[in-house]
This record gives structure tokens, sequence and C-alpha cells, in this order.
């Protein structure tokens, strides 16, 4: 049995068994792996687990259902990372009638489309490498399909960006976190738009890199919207840029309305889940 040994926060781990390895392979920008745990069939990325089959939707969910209540319009949508493509469907089924997926990481995107049982299809994935359909996926830097966006006066209703953990240590997709890139969302925002992000952990021993994000959301957007999800361990921010004091009011009515039904939130989870943890709330 192989064993993946994830690392949380200084001095503390988490070990994955992993009865079948489907993939192991070193791509153009990280160690990836695909393989069979007591979740199901799970994606790691440099040793941190992405998504498992098991509670994937509740990830996914989180991270762009607040932004489908949020946003004015859900007509065209941004996608930045998020390889397993379950963000770009559901945005479909919410009725946007273009998705554009930028990814750096081909073979990554191509991996997960093979052997994850949610997500894209490799008929799914060839289609929209195509352009066939409403998701148009584009193998290329976030940073640079974000500048060329911004000179051609192109808008969203939504953008998302959905990446590996923001490191202490240098990556090179730390700067897809800072203001600079938060900024370039921010200017192809169509009015009444959001920005979403990963935002990391909001448990007390990993709560740095969240802090780190709000401070950013605060400088860059007139609201920040936080939703912290309470079966996951993760947390996203919502940036809108005028000032908005009845989000979380709004998220529930528009519920009711929203032509994709969530399966992992309703009206109590969009009250309880907005309010960030005590101690990131005292740090800001």
């Amino acid at each position: 049995m192989s064993t993946i040994v994830e690392p949380l926060a200084e001095g503390m781990t988490r070990v994955w068994e992993m009865p079948e390895v489907l993939v192991e392979t070193d791509t153009d920008f990280q160690h990836l792996v695909i393989g069979k745990t007591h979740q199901g069939v799970s994606l790691f990325c440099d040793n941190d687990r992405q998504s498992t089959e098991f509670s994937q939707l509740t990830y996914h969910e989180a991270l762009l259902v607040p932004a489908l209540l949020l946003a004015r319009k859900i007509e065209r949508v941004l996608v930045v990372g998020s390889s397993e493509g379950v963000v770009s469907q559901i945005s479909v089924a919410a009725g946007a009638s273009v998705v554009d997926h930028v990814d750096i990481d081909r073979r990554a995107v191509e991996l997960c489309a093979e052997h994850l049982p949610y997500g894209y299809t490799t008929e799914e994935l060839s289609a929209a490498v195509k352009g066939e359909g409403p998701v148009r996926v584009h193998y290329a830097d976030g940073w640079e399909f974000l500048a060329q966006a911004e000179a051609e006066g192109a808008k969203y209703d939504i953008v998302l960006v959905d990446l590996p953990d923001e490191r202490a240590e240098f990556a090179q997709h730390n700067r897809l976190y800072e203001e600079e890139f938060l900024t370039r969302c921010r200017a192809v925002l169509a009015d009444g738009g959001v920005v979403v992000c990963q935002a990391g952990c909001p448990t007390m021993w990993r709560n740095e890199t969240l802090i780190r994000s709000m401070k950013r959301f605060g400088d860059i957007f007139g609201t920040t919207v936080y939703y912290g999800s309470d079966e996951h361990e993760w947390a996203f921010l919502f940036g809108i840029a005028d000032e908005d004091a009845n989000t979380t009011e709004r998220m529930i009515e528009r519920l009711a309305t929203l032509p994709y039904r969530p399966e992992t939130i309703d009206a109590d989870a969009l009250r309880g889940c907005t309010i960030p943890p005590y101690l990131v709330r005292k740090a800001l």
C-alpha cells in the first residue's frame, strides 16, 4: 500500500493511505498523484490533497455557489486553475453561456479528465479545447491571460481563482494570490461582478494565508464576503467592487431561484458560514 504524507502546518502532517495508485508523474509544474483512498479516487499535487471523490462537491460548491448568488448576472465566467473542471460544469448548469477555463498545466488537466470520476470527461475536455460549446479550455498562464483580457476589454461576471495553497516559501503560483493579480481580476469584472479565490484554511494553526488574503481583498474591493465551509477545511473570499452591506440576505433570497440547485449549501449554511473565525476577525 502506498501512502502520501500531506503537510498541514509546521510540525504537522496527515498520512493518506492509497491502496491503488492510478497515476504518478511529474508534469512541467508539479508532482501529481491520482489514486484510490478511503475517500474514493483522489487528486494530490505536490503531496497536497486537492480533491477527493467523497468531498469534492462540498469543496467546489463552497468555492462557486456564493459567487453565483452574489453576481448580478451569470453569463460569462473566467476560471483560473481548478484542473478538475467541476466549477466549469456548475457554471454552465447555473446559466453561463461562456466559461473560459485557463490552466497552465495541460498534463494535469488531461490526467484529471482521464482518471477522476468527477469533472470533465476526456470527450468533454476535447470539445472544450476546440471551443465547441460554452466551456473553452485555454492552456495558458493565468497572469498572461488576464493581462491580455484586460487589454482587449473583456468582461466577466465571475472571475474564479482556484490554485494550490499559497506558500510561505517561493512558489510560481504565489503571484496569482497577490494584489497585482487580484487588481487585474477586478479590472475585467462586468458591472455587478465577483472575484473568487480559494483563500486557505480557517483553523487557528493554519490561518496565516487566510488572514493575508482577507487583508488584500479589503484593500482592493469595496466589499469582501467570507465563506468558510462548515464540512471542509477551506475558506473562500468573494470580492465585489462596490460596497454592499446586505450580501448574506441577498444570497439567501437568490438561492431560491438559482438554476443550479446546490447539494451542500442551504440558507442556514449561508447564514452561519459567512462569519469569519474570531482570531481571523481579530487580526484584521
